[in-house]
């Protein structure tokens, strides 16, 4: 597939290469979380080794495809019509297997070290998303971080609550010492 992959870019594709391309697609879009679109037209084969190498550490499978194969797969999967303007240059589908925001929060990172690659949209919860809600999807803290600030609410209270008692612990201790200084 990958040496395919690689003639088609340089290739026309024929038909059948075509309908393996959109299988593998829809198979990658079926089973995603999320999925984000890619502008990575100006990328260095460096810097797409990169992207890929984050993405892939990360559960998130990227493949650069046709933009009516791009459409065809979404309106196969239920999702309405992809704008074009959300499909603009060398598209790159980056479906997240795992957890929902991390494709675009990768994409998005590595797009402000380079202006090549940029957020172009996106599908999730069966809806297209535009290039602005990509970006605030990307925006939102992991799942780690929103899992440490749980915990912190939670624990807060009960820390406060302990520093009342070991004061009030600690008053009632510094009276009794008193009280047995003044009695000896």
């Amino acid at each position: 597939m990958r040496r395919d992959f690689l003639k088609s870019i340089t290739m026309p594709v024929t038909k059948a290469q075509k309908k393996e391309i959109l299988s593998v697609l829809l198979a990658q879009m079926k089973e995603a979380k999320s999925i984000v679109f890619a502008d990575s037209k100006g990328c260095t084969v460096k810097d797409l080794s990169n992207l890929r190498r984050s993405l892939r550490e990360k559960g998130v499978k990227y493949q650069i495809a046709k933009k009516t194969l791009i459409r065809i797969a979404a309106k196969e999967l239920g999702y309405g019509d992809i704008t074009k303007d959300g499909l603009e240059g060398s598209i790159g589908v980056a479906c997240a297997m795992e957890d929902e925001i991390v494709g675009a929060k990768i994409i998005n990172e590595l797009g402000k070290k380079n202006k090549n690659l940029v957020l172009r949209g996106g599908l999730f919860n069966g809806k297209v998303l535009s290039i602005d809600e990509v970006k605030q999807l990307a925006n939102l803290p992991s799942k780690q971080e929103l899992l440490a600030k749980f915990v912190y609410v939670l624990k807060s209270p009960i820390q406060g609550f302990h520093g009342v008692l070991q004061g009030t612990l600690s008053s009632f201790v510094r009276a009794l010492d008193a009280i047995a200084k003044r009695a000896a």
